[in-house]
Order: C-alpha cells, then structure tokens, then sequence
C-alpha cells in the first residue's frame, strides 16, 4: 500500500474586479477615465481632447484661460444677423400695420417737430425709422439694409451694431426737428440708412479697402435726395454725419480697452443729440 501526499488546502476565491462607474453618472459603467484628472467618465460625459478624452469640468477649467473670439471691432462673433433681420421684419410688419389702419398709425409714429416739442412726443423721434411712405419708399431702405446690415453687424458685432442703426436714425430726426417746418411730418429709414452708408465707407478707409462703390452710391443718394421733392434732406445727412462720426468712434477706437472707449463714444453720442433735441424743445416753447 502507497501513502498518499496530503491534499493541499483549499485556496480562498480572489474577489472579482470592481467595474468603475463614471463619477457623474454612477449608475453607468465605463473604463475610460479622463486624461487629466483621471476620473473614469461615460460616453455622455466624454469631450474629445488632443489625446483620449477630458471629462466636462476639466474642459470647462482649460477653457476658462482661453481669450474669446471677438469681431473685427470688439464685439461678439456673429454667425447670424439677427438685429438686421429682425428691423426688416419690424419694417414690414409696421407697413403692414400702415396699410391696414391707414393714416392712423402714420400719424401716431411720424417724426413731427410740433408733436415731439409741443404734445412731448419725444417717441417720435426713433419711431419715424420704423414707418415709411409708400411700396418703394420701404422697398429701398429694406433692400439697403438687406444688403450692408449683414456686414456692419458682423464687423462690429450685435450691440455695437444696433447702437450705430438707432443713434443714425436719432441724428436725422435731430436735424429735422431743428430745421424742418413745425408741422411738417417725415417718415422713413432713410436717417438711419444713410448713416450705415456712412459707416460703410468709415470701415473700408479703416480696413484699407475700396471704398469708391460706397462713396459713389452716397453721392448718387444726395443727388437723388435735393433734386426729386418729398423728401427729407435733413433726415438724410442727419444720419450721415451721425452714421459716419459714430463708426469712425467704434472702429479708431484704441484696441487698449476698446470696449470702455466704444461704450463711451456711444454714450456720447446719445448726450450730445439730446442737448440738440432739448435745446431745440426750448427755443420752440419759447416761441409758442
């Protein structure tokens, strides 16, 4: 008979292998971690990295020293044109507005020296830019801001932007209250036209671009503008000067705190055309 060797011990079971759960998503397993800080992260959670992948907050850190991108002249990127759009649609819709009710909304909205001194209408002001005379009246200054509203807002970003259109047409309705007749109502875009075309030609001499189109274009506007009656000069070059001092602000601006140096330029701009306008109210209660 042969002794057997004794049987070795049995051997304890080797626990198995905890699966890593993503640290914002514990109910989901994953063996990917991120790359910088090594915390394992789901499919939902993974943002592609120069290597592997990075989990949202890391990304969110790395991205806290980057300089945003900013347009040509400060403002915020553009990818849609949407103040442009949306003063189109206003334009249209306030025509249509017109059409329907007739002269009643006109009336109410037309730039009238007396209503703004006299009644304190002072919302006539702007609200003239947004009510035109007739089918080719608004055709033209849709058409215009069609045209080179998409590239101005893009150059100096939404507000900048809005800011230029609404303190242009502010500066022809200035003009008009200082020099039109009392009871002489005026209607129309074109302020705030001209002063994009001003602007236009403030940003192409800034650029070192080709600016005769542009200045061609203004001058054959003049032209049209003192030769065919009905229409309001003062409106036109109100918002020219206006357009054109305002853009060459924003756009010589030094770079050093630009954005300090266009937001005052700006709020220059308004206090110095409500001088004229106030000033203006007063010579004319002192004469009623």
């Amino acid at each position: 008979m042969t002794s057997q060797p004794p049987s070795p011990p049995p051997q304890p079971e080797q626990p198995a292998e905890a699966v890593p759960t993503c640290y914002r998503h514990p109910d989901k397993e994953t063996w990917v971690r991120c790359q910088r800080c090594e915390r394992p992260i789901c499919p939902d959670c993974m943002r592609d990295a120069a290597v592997g992948f990075q989990c949202p907050e890391c990304v969110a850190e790395g991205n806290k020293g980057l300089r945003q991108a900013r347009s040509t002249f400060g403002g915020a990127i553009v990818r849609t044109p949407i103040v442009t759009y949306t003063i189109l649609v206003i334009n249209v819709v306030v025509f249509g507005v017109q059409y329907v009710a007739g002269n009643a909304i006109t009336s109410e909205l037309a730039m009238w020296p007396a209503g703004v001194a006299l009644l304190d209408q002072y919302h006539r002001l702007l609200t003239a830019a947004f009510v035109h005379g007739g089918v080719f009246h608004i055709l033209f200054n849709c058409w215009a801001l069609y045209v080179i509203g998409p590239y101005l807002e893009r150059a100096f970003g939404h507000t900048r932007f809005t800011a230029l259109y609404l303190i242009s047409a502010l500066g022809g309705s200035a003009l008009g209250l200082w020099v039109d007749p009392l009871n002489q109502p005026t209607v129309g875009a074109s302020g705030a036209i001209f002063g994009l075309f001003g602007a236009v030609f403030v940003v192409g001499r800034k650029l070192s671009m080709d600016v005769r189109g542009i200045a061609v274009l203004i001058v054959i506007n003049l032209v049209i503008t003192f030769v065919f009656p009905n229409i309001s000069w003062t409106g036109h070059i109100g918002g020219l000067i206006t357009g054109s001092l305002l853009a060459g602000a924003l756009a010589y601006a030094p770079k050093n705190n630009r954005t300090l140096w266009q937001m005052l330029a700006i709020g220059g701009a308004l206090i110095v055309l409500a001088a004229l306008i106030l000033v203006r109210v007063s010579a004319i209660l002192a004469l009623a």
